[in-house]
């Protein structure tokens, strides 16, 4: 890729005249904060964006690639963070559906022969003939792979692939990278996490608003080097325990039972405490529980048996809205679920206090008092908005987690920080800087005193921000650990169901 230039409307610049090589048998990196070009440079290499400047070549040939279906045709392929499956086919169906090498009529025999020998060679654990929504995380990437393979695609494009993995998986995930290298594919990993670059990867482009600024080989650069590059500044990523666990119970759970969306029991019969001034960490494969347990706990969810108690007072089933009055706030991320993408940032921001004093009398919003308060969240918390009254659509995934934070820890109806602070994936997608901001506002919290539940697929973001780490599988909590036995393999095992001295 040469020259690669891509302008948004409104006059952002998301790609500067980007250089971008990639050679058969490597792993390259793709780094860099949020907002740096470097998703918008895969989506223009895989056909989703079209470049407005610049050239692209496939084998040293001038190529113009205008949709996926040019991309593909080149042998390039992509998985996306989200799965484009089929739940109610299987395997085998998802990965046939569309292709034209299949030809007119299926010879499924054939068909299943060629898809079980690509899956033996890789040692996945996958039954061509499994139903899609029968598969874990882990299967189902497997299966997005799978479908370039038979493709022939020659260039893989890797979107943060581990974040919904455990530990074994990831390490799984990368031999099989290897295994691809090893064959002549060229591999495209796009990552937040530093120490997957340290792992598998050959070369590292690190890109900064829009532009490249370094292309170094693995073993030239350190952990440390690489955040400077990206950030372009040193960021101490160590957190101290400043405050002790006080000896008083902030939440405690106690049987609690909680049906899914389906009506099937996603949380069993599952107790635990937090203390104040604690963080209590909860691991576990996406889908085994933890999601409908912080809901129940916040009134998003009913829960079916058992008991929530708030400072000794049972608030089980309580709405969400006496829950926020009485000191709970809950941190979720993803745009869909936390943001009014239709509202403005100053409404998203005072959205649970709109309705109290001083920002309301008998009624009416007192519309100017509002901005000026969003005004000053926008500046404390660093959000990159070009005014307040803009919609909250216009902002970048990055800058809306930082207004959904905003929101729920400085602009609740008592204008104080939590009491309970429920904290669901709170860095997943940020940047190194964003993430390191992120952990120290919640650690703040902890050290005022409140409890925090935090939820996270980083297990080493758990282990250095946790003082207890609980692991859940299958709806159940299977054990607590303290901070000092939390190790990775442990954990990771027990997000798979092993219990400690068990099977």
């Amino acid at each position: 890729m040469r020259g690669i230039t891509k302008r948004f409307p409104g006059g952002v610049i998301a790609n500067d005249h980007v250089d971008f090589d990639l050679y058969p048998g490597e792993v390259h990196a793709l780094l860099g904060e949020n907002g740096a070009g470097k998703t918008t440079l895969m989506n223009i290499l895989y056909g989703l964006y079209t470049k407005d400047e610049g050239e692209v070549y496939v084998d040293g040939k001038r190529v113009e690639i205008r949709s996926p279906k040019d991309a593909i045709r080149l042998g390039i392929g992509m998985v996306h963070q989200q799965f484009k499956l089929i739940p109610r086919h299987t395997v085998l169906e998802n990965v046939v559906l569309g292709l034209r090498e299949a030809g007119f009529v299926l010879n499924y025999r054939s068909l299943r022969e060629m898809l079980v020998s690509t899956i033996r060679e890789y040692g996945w654990n996958l039954d061509p003939d499994a139903y899609v929504w029968q598969l874990t995380a882990s299967q189902k990437q497997q299966v997005e792979i799978l479908k370039l393979l038979v493709r022939k695609a020659r260039v893989l494009i890797l979107d943060e692939p581990t974040s919904i993995l455990t530990p074994q998986e990831t390490t799984q995930l990368f031999e099989s990278i290897r295994s691809m290298a090893a064959q002549g594919m060229g591999v495209v990993l796009v990552t937040h996490k530093l120490e997957e670059v340290m792992r598998v990867c050959d070369r590292v482009t690190v890109m900064r608003r829009g532009r490249v600024v370094a292309v170094r080989r693995r073993e030239e650069l350190n952990a440390e080097e690489l955040v400077t590059l990206m950030v372009g500044r040193s960021i101490d990523q160590t957190y101290r325990v400043t405050v002790r666990p006080r000896d008083e119970r902030v939440l405690e759970v106690r049987n609690l039972r909680v049906l899914d969306d389906r009506g099937a029991v996603a949380v069993k019969d599952v107790s635990f405490h937090v203390m104040k001034g604690e963080v209590f960490g909860i691991a576990g494969v996406s889908g085994n529980g933890q999601d409908e347990l912080l809901e129940a706990i916040y009134g998003l969810r009913k829960a079916v048996s058992g008991k929530v108690y708030l400072n000794g007072r049972d608030v089980t089933n309580l709405p969400t809205w006496e829950l926020v009055k009485q000191g709970v706030a809950m941190i979720v991320p993803e745009a869909v679920k936390g943001v009014g993408l239709g509202l403005t940032v100053a409404e998203n921001l005072l959205l649970k206090c709109y309705r109290y004093e001083p920002f309301s009398r008998w009624g009416i919003l007192k519309r100017k008092l509002m901005e000026e308060s969003a005004k000053e969240l926008v500046e404390q918390l660093k959000i990159v908005t070009r005014s307040v009254t803009a919609r909250a659509s216009t902002l970048s995934g990055g800058n809306l987690q930082r207004l959904i934070i905003a929101r729920e820890l400085f602009a609740n109806p008592s204008r104080r920080l939590p009491v309970l602070l429920l904290a669901s994936h709170p860095t997943k997608g940020l940047d190194v800087a964003a993430t390191d901001y992120v952990r120290r506002l919640i650690l703040g919290v902890r050290d005022s005193g409140a409890g925090v539940i935090l939820l996270s697929d980083d297990l080493e973001e758990l282990i250095a921000l946790s003082d207890r780490i609980g692991v859940m599988y299958k709806g159940e909590l299977l054990a607590v650990l303290e901070k000092e036995r939390a190790e990775i393999e442990t954990i990771g095992m027990l997000m798979m169901g092993v219990r400690p001295g068990g099977p």
